[in-house]
């Protein structure tokens, strides 16, 4: 068994999260990858997070299922439709209806849990705070409420062990999100970030997640792998 140091790494399967994983490899951590199939529509990231994990050399993938569509409210999950723009359009201020209520929370819980039963020292998570939809899960404030809340609630930390929850990406744009990816060898081709990918991966390059990453390739001057449906 490796005594080298363990991570659990969230992978969703998108841009953001193969990076956050590319990172904690690169700090030497051995790491046991995370996906959580919650009743989304884009059921092909899991397939992606799949790609990712095997291709960076995760000791380990679980896809863990948690049914949120029971709970609905989210167009990521319920039968509501997914904002669409053009490119040059700005993404809407607020909180969009992609957003799934509770859905970091449940997802870092279940990190943490698995984090605790491995002996890790950390879960890294690829939320962002700059180039991203809005989402109330995704700041800083949230994160450092998580980890208060992970030392109270272990066994692990109350015996001197804490997780920590490790947000790498939190405070960059997305063009330096996959400049930090490229030097670290991650192949974004392997990435799906649109929220209505088909089952191929193909992406459909208007909602705010592809507008996002497409504007994130322009702006790091990086050839974008995306495929899109139709070339849109």
């Amino acid at each position: 068994m490796s005594s080298r140091k363990r991570a659990v790494v969230l992978l969703s399967g998108g841009l953001d999260s193969a990076t956050a994983l590319a990172m904690a490899n690169d700090k030497g951590f051995d790491c046991y990858a995370l996906s959580v199939s919650y009743g989304q529509r884009h059921i092909a990231e899991l397939a992606a997070a799949k790609r990712v994990a095997d291709a960076q050399g995760a000791i380990e993938h679980r896809i863990v299922d948690v049914d949120m569509r029971a709970i609905g409210g989210s167009a990521l999950t319920d039968d509501i439709a997914v904002p669409e723009a053009e490119q040059n359009e700005p993404v809407a201020a607020g909180i969009p209806v992609t957003y799934v209520p509770a859905r970091n929370t449940i997802m870092l819980s279940v990190a943490l849990g698995w984090a605790e039963v491995l002996g890790a020292e950390a879960i890294y998570a690829g939320v962002n705070a700059v180039d991203y939809s809005g989402y109330p899960d995704c700041r800083p404030a949230y994160i450092q409420a998580f980890q208060a809340m992970a030392n109270l609630a272990t066994k692990a930390a109350i015996e001197g062990q804490p997780i920590h929850v490790v947000t790498p990406l939190i405070d960059l744009t997305k063009a330096e999100i996959i400049r930090l990816g490229v030097e670290l060898g991650v192949n974004y081709g392997d990435t799906v970030s649109c929220y209505q990918a088909n089952e191929a991966g193909e992406a459909c390059g208007r909602c705010d997640s592809c507008r996002i990453r497409r504007a994130g390739f322009v702006e790091a001057g990086e050839q974008d792998p995306t495929k899109y449906v139709n070339n849109a």
